[in-house]
């Protein structure tokens, strides 16, 4: 049985209308939502879902709002009933998802994710290192992937080195799946198709694609079109391999460069950005094993092109 206990007593409308705290030690595993609905009896599935909406519930002093959060003995719940302060808006970017291992982002097009050689500008990962100093001046950031800089959509930054090791050290199998979109130039005539290529790195940095094993890295893209017209093709694509540049280089093999992608032969900049977004990224989480998944929407500026 969860011991329960509330600076006093269980909640009530006096407790919501003070601001109090209520807080649930857990002494047995359990989902979050179910676990609310029980010690919360007073409340429905819509009233507890909004409190995890207007981040008011927290485990082990991290903000929660995923209503399926496995819950392990040893942590502690607390629901905040006064009004929580909105989180403050982190430039450049959105947290999509936070716990004290991992932080799930929506990266917008023009951030960097990571500082290169003698870049000063602000970064994805150092937005989210000043945040988490926010809470504890010893809390840092570890980088376990990148998006370009005008690539826009879903990346996960670890909270502790241990994470990152786990992570990065079985990362084709704790990804599930990567799922981008993309507008490309021109109509395709294939509704869907596989690329397949060995690629390899220039001196100057730029990627080239080989159709036959040349000492360079497989790459495999899966694509699907969703959308056409006689300019542009708006696709799905997702990702068996993740290689650099790896979706620019194989548009650009099969004759259909991503719009404003000048480095591998695209002619139209129609969005003022590339037409590249990471949509989707499904993980098995890497200290509770739960397969999680984010996915955000297609950005507007792509379906404006096929209004």
């Amino acid at each position: 049985m969860q011991a329960l206990h509330d600076e006093g007593k269980r909640e009530s409308g006096k407790d919501r209308l003070r601001g109090k705290l209520t807080t649930f030690e857990i002494t047995e595993p359990a989902e979050l939502m179910n676990f609310l609905l029980t010690y919360l009896p007073t409340k429905s599935r819509n009233e507890i879902k909004s409190l995890l909406v207007h981040r008011q519930v927290s485990v082990d002093n991290q903000v929660v709002t995923q209503y399926n959060y496995p819950l392990s003995s040893g942590q502690t719940v607390v629901v905040n009933w006064g009004k929580v302060p909105l989180e403050t808006k982190l430039q450049g970017l959105k947290i999509l998802y936070e716990d004290s291992d991992i932080i799930v982002i929506d990266k917008m097009a023009g951030l960097l994710s990571i500082a290169t050689t003698g870049e000063k500008e602000p970064t994805a990962y150092n937005i989210l290192s000043d945040y988490v100093k926010r809470s504890n001046p010893k809390n840092k950031i570890f980088v376990l992937h990148r998006l370009d800089r005008e690539t826009s959509g879903i990346m996960m930054f670890a909270k502790n080195e241990n994470v990152q090791e786990l992570l990065q050290s079985s990362w084709k199998k704790a990804v599930l799946e990567r799922t981008y979109v993309v507008v490309v130039e021109g109509p395709l005539n294939q509704e869907q198709g596989t690329i397949i290529s060995w690629l390899t790195e220039s001196k100057s940095y730029k990627m080239y694609s080989s159709r036959t094993p040349n000492g360079g890295q497989k790459a495999v893209t899966h694509y699907q079109l969703l959308k056409k017209n006689k300019n542009y093709s708006l696709l799905e694509v997702k990702l068996e391999t993740g290689r650099k540049n790896q979706i620019r280089v194989h548009m650009q093999d099969i004759g259909h460069s991503v719009i404003g992608d000048k480095q591998y032969g695209a002619t139209k900049r129609s969005i003022g950005r590339l037409g590249l977004h990471a949509q989707v990224l499904a993980f098995r989480h890497p200290i509770t094993g739960e397969e999680v998944r984010y996915e955000t929407d297609i950005p507007k500026d792509f379906l404006g092109l096929f209004n």
